[in-house]
């Protein structure tokens, strides 16, 4: 009912834009989701213009946007400034996992976290409800309507991005999933779209995508999948993060996940089954722009299947693209017939279906 409700209300969105619905350059706007400058509106003046005009479909928070003072005040004004004239309700992102990736820390007032290992711990999954709660309340009330979380990596020791850092619940994949799919469901609850990340399994990587190539074919294990079957088979499944993981059992040619189309088309949706949203993980990540041009790695991942790409201007040493830049490339890429039309339409429509769910 409520998915029903929400999808009667979404529609009057489009209520007088039926030109703009249709067009490229909107279908382009809504695969597109940036970082945010500042702590203020008035520091945003051109994202703002690019999110009225239909160019824009997401933004992702960082700390960097969250005011000393007065926090959750400040970024709930933030998030009403942004969606105030946007022709459809923004994805509003953030990372708080808990721990360690945890923007809404509790020296700015908001709840405390904990991370995902202290949980798996746990006797209880009461544990992981509590803090799932706590979030999913603060995110709510924010406005903020994307999580990139739960991770579903498994925990290999020696990974220095998710086991170092405390962000895997077990190195059991059963314990994993039954944990995200307790996050997943309080997230739901309060409408916010959790994204499982990293597809198609970041735990076994022992090297960072952060600062380039992250190779694990010698290292990954199908099991790796094992909390994506769980979820999916439970209807738990609303959106995926892939990952920049370059793995040759996977795909012959040794391309990082993002760019795929063997494991986001192939693996994900055909052979799992999942046909909803796909996010990139940060396009700005080195494993892609060492490697990759930008035009190149556009082309790649789109046509992989990804729906969403993200340029959070938030990785240091990465050249920061403006929307223009990224637009106006990939509308070049259409035009050009490199990114067939219909990818573009598949991946709006997933996208305004997820964005009809969690609206209303």
């Amino acid at each position: 009912m409520r998915y029903f409700l929400g999808l009667l209300l979404f529609c009057t969105f489009f209520t007088g834009n039926a030109q703009l619905k249709d067009s490229l350059d909107f279908k382009i706007g809504q695969m597109l989701m940036v970082g945010v400058s500042g702590i203020q509106p008035s520091e945003n003046k051109a994202l703002i213009e690019d999110i009225n005009k239909g160019n824009v479909g997401g933004v992702i928070y960082f700390e960097k946007n969250i005011d000393a003072k007065n926090s959750y005040v400040k970024l709930k004004q933030f998030t009403n400034a942004l969606n105030a004239d946007a022709p459809l309700p923004l994805f509003v992102a953030i990372d708080q996992e808990g721990g360690l990736v945890n923007r809404l820390k509790e020296k700015y007032s908001f709840p405390k976290s904990v991370d995902a290992e202290y949980l798996g711990k746990t006797a209880s999954l009461d544990t992981t409800r509590f803090y799932a709660e706590m979030t999913a309340t603060t995110l709510a009330g924010l406005g903020i309507n994307v999580n990139f979380a739960p991770v579903v990596d498994i925990k290999v020791d020696g990974n220095p991005v998710i086991s170092k850092p405390k962000r895997s619940y077990s190195a059991n994949p059963d314990s994993v999933a039954m944990h995200a799919q307790v996050v997943t469901e309080v997230m739901r609850k309060y409408g916010i779209i959790s994204v499982l990340k990293h597809f198609p399994g970041h735990g076994s990587s022992r090297a960072d995508t952060h600062l380039g190539i992250a190779d694990v074919t010698s290292y990954w294990d199908k099991k790796e999948l094992t909390p994506y079957k769980a979820l999916l088979k439970n209807n738990q499944v609303d959106a995926v993060m892939s990952a920049h993981i370059v793995n040759k059992k996977l795909d012959k040619d040794g391309l990082p996940g993002t760019l795929s189309k063997s494991i986001i088309t192939g693996l994900l949706r055909k052979d799992l089954g999942y046909y909803g949203v796909v996010f990139s993980d940060d396009m700005q990540m080195h494993a892609i722009t060492k490697y990759y041009g930008l035009e190149k790695a556009l082309e790649l991942s789109i046509s992989a299947g990804i729906d969403v790409v993200i340029f959070s201007n938030n990785i240091q040493g990465s050249e920061n693209r403006t929307v223009d830049t990224v637009h106006n490339l990939i509308k070049k890429l259409v035009k050009e017939g490199k990114i067939p039309m219909s990818r573009i339409d598949e991946s709006y429509q997933r996208i305004i279906r997820l964005k009809a769910k969690y609206h209303g």
